[in-house]
């Protein structure tokens, strides 16, 4: 893969920029706008309340409707282009999708998205494409105008949540972030809690998600997201994971995976006075937060302000970085298609710029 070459001394930077984080007890978010690309999706997860579940529900977003998107958010200060979409909308039993494509002039999902990041780093942002699994060849095809990617793991476990997505088989996802690892794509994963697996079953995910990064070193942060029902779906009626259990998994996510890998907690899914009692835990990262667009995902949960985090999580100090974490910045894994990007958006220590 083609990098672009670092301006700094990347151990001495490194090593800087950690030591100022735990002594400074920082924490990290990214400005990002959420860019659903389309709800049409295979899997039909018995939780999920993002999937289009009848016709009139469905959409394919435009070009248009992406730049819109970008341009707003570009002037509201954001940085990243978070691309979320169904899995393999293709493969859906919504026959109309494939015709929306073709009346956009694409053949392929997969072409359509490649043109979304081009679209995004044209308007200076820096892409990251959540879009279900893929293959080596297909992680290659996006690689360049990517700065990060991402695939939530879930659960190592064969749950009853997952007996209709093909797509959520443990073995497929694990293969997919390995050939990330294999191009090395700075990744994000994470596991879901709450969706029927056991405590063990956390443990084993989250030692399955270490052991990857230890062969290919791409992993850079791990999300522990609670589940939340959502109206309409076969587990609506569900209780969500209590706080205290969320706090366990972040507990030992810490003891678990290298101290180099981040424990992100979604800020929008824990009650804001409890925030600080994840981040004493070990978690380090809020993700990122838009001020343009709803968390698709979890729209009933609103993101907070950065003046609002930053109340939240005080005594830690809140900064700001890039869909491209620091050390992969000074590692230089970002494409020549990135690079003059990523340098305008950095700062010496691989955050982002203060004064962009």
């Amino acid at each position: 893969m083609p990098t672009g070459s670092s301006r700094y001394n990347s151990n001495y930077v490194s090593k800087k920029c950690a030591t100022d984080c735990v002594a400074n007890k920082c924490v990290t978010f990214s400005k990002n706008v959420f860019i659903p690309v389309t709800n049409v999706c295979r899997n039909d997860c018995a939780y999920c309340g993002f999937k289009a579940r009848c016709p009139e529900d469905a959409y394919l977003l435009s070009e248009a409707d992406v730049l819109r998107l970008l341009q707003t958010a570009r002037r509201k200060g954001a940085v990243e282009a978070l691309f979320t979409l169904g899995e393999k909308p293709e493969d859906s039993k919504f026959p109309p999708y494939k015709s929306w494509l073709k009346e956009l002039g694409y053949d392929s999902t997969l072409e359509y998205l490649r043109a979304l990041c081009e679209l995004a780093i044209h308007e200076s942002m820096l892409p990251h494409t959540n879009a279900g699994i893929l293959s080596y060849e297909e992680l290659r095809f996006l690689r360049d105008v990517n700065a990060s990617m991402g695939l939530m793991l879930e659960t190592i476990a064969c749950v009853r949540a997952h007996e209709r997505s093909p797509g959520k088989k443990p073995e497929l996802r694990l293969k997919t972030i390995a050939d990330a690892g294999k191009l090395r794509i700075p990744f994000t994963t994470g596991i879901l809690v709450g969706i029927g697996e056991t405590f063990s079953d956390i443990v084993a995910s989250l030692e399955a998600i270490k052991r990857l990064h230890e062969k290919y070193g791409h992993i850079q942060e791990v999300i522990i997201q609670p589940f939340r029902p959502k109206p309409n779906t076969p587990m609506r009626n569900e209780s969500p994971p209590s706080v205290e259990l969320l706090k366990r998994a972040v507990s030992v996510a810490r003891r678990i995976l290298p101290a180099e890998v981040a424990i992100q907690i979604p800020p929008n899914l824990v009650p804001p006075r409890r925030l600080r009692e994840f981040l004493e835990l070990g978690a380090s990262d809020l993700g990122g937060i838009s001020e343009v667009t709803l968390d698709f995902i979890n729209p009933e949960a609103a993101w907070p302000s950065e003046k609002e985090l930053a109340t939240a999580v005080k005594p830690f100090l809140l900064r700001e970085r890039l869909p491209l974490y620091p050390r992969f910045v000074q590692r230089g894994w970002y494409s020549e298609t990135l690079s003059a990007l990523v340098k305008r958006h950095s700062d010496a220590a691989g955050f982002r710029r203060r004064d962009a």
